[in-house]
């Protein structure tokens, strides 16, 4: 039997430690890749769960859908109804000061036709018109709707360029004057004559600012056709407020 010898020199493998002396280790440098480790929970929680499965193999996978946050629906309300108060007050003023002279720009009133400004004078006089006489406000409102469209066919027929979304907002505009007048008219009631000639004024006003803005030069000959049945219009308008 033969004596056994001295085991043989171990020598480690790259993913082995190494034990070396104090005064090597300074020039020592390296570093120790970090494993890959893998928990077993007993599931796959990626799957889906049944009830998720069932719902898309049934088309109704719809009603598990998040749709992400548009930034438009976080807009502000006044933004969101259509609602630009600088150009409503810019266009109270055009109506207010018709006279070209004064440097505004007045057919932005029918070029850019709004509802909601149109709408609140329309409402404001009705308010005002409600002294003893409530049912007045709806039978504005009616007047304005159906006049607005009444003078949209007649300028329509006459050969005029114009929509009707623009023949309701500069009607409405347009009883502006009406509005302003009516303070004055509590003042001076008791004076019959002063108060006719306010209420003349005022119509005046009110179909001036309206037949300036929707009466072009397209209409040539035929601007009486269209001018007479606006000022009628205020006439009644006048007579819903005063009771005449």
């Amino acid at each position: 039997m033969q004596p056994l010898g001295p085991p043989p020199a171990y020598s480690p493998s790259n993913g082995d430690f190494t034990f070396v002396s104090s005064a090597d280790a300074e020039d020592l440098s390296g570093s120790i890749p970090s494993p890959d480790v893998r928990l077993n929970l007993g599931g796959d929680f990626s799957k889906e769960s049944t009830a998720t499965a069932f719902l898309r193999q049934r088309g109704y996978g719809w009603l598990l859908e998040v749709e992400d946050d548009d930034p438009e629906d976080n807009k502000p309300l006044l933004e969101e109804l259509d609602i630009d108060l600088k150009d409503i007050y810019y266009k109270i003023r055009c109506v207010l000061m018709p006279v070209p002279s004064l440097g505004f720009n007045r057919q932005v009133v029918r070029d850019n036709p709004d509802f909601w400004g149109p709408l609140a004078v329309v409402l404001f006089f009705s308010m005002i018109s409600l002294y003893g006489q409530f049912r007045v406000v709806s039978w504005i409102i009616t007047i304005w709707i159906f006049g607005s469209l009444t003078i949209f066919l007649l300028a329509r027929v006459l050969g005029g360029e114009v929509a009707y979304g623009q023949v309701l907002g500069v009607i409405g505009y347009s009883l502006l004057p009406l509005i302003v007048i009516a303070p004055v008219l509590l003042v001076v009631g008791s004076f019959e004559v002063v108060s006719a000639l306010i209420k003349l004024f005022g119509v005046f006003w009110a179909a001036y600012s309206a037949a300036s803005l929707l009466v072009g030069e397209e209409f040539k000959t035929k601007k009486p056709l269209l001018i007479y049945p606006i000022f009628l219009l205020y006439i009644y308008f006048l007579s819903l407020y005063t009771g005449v």
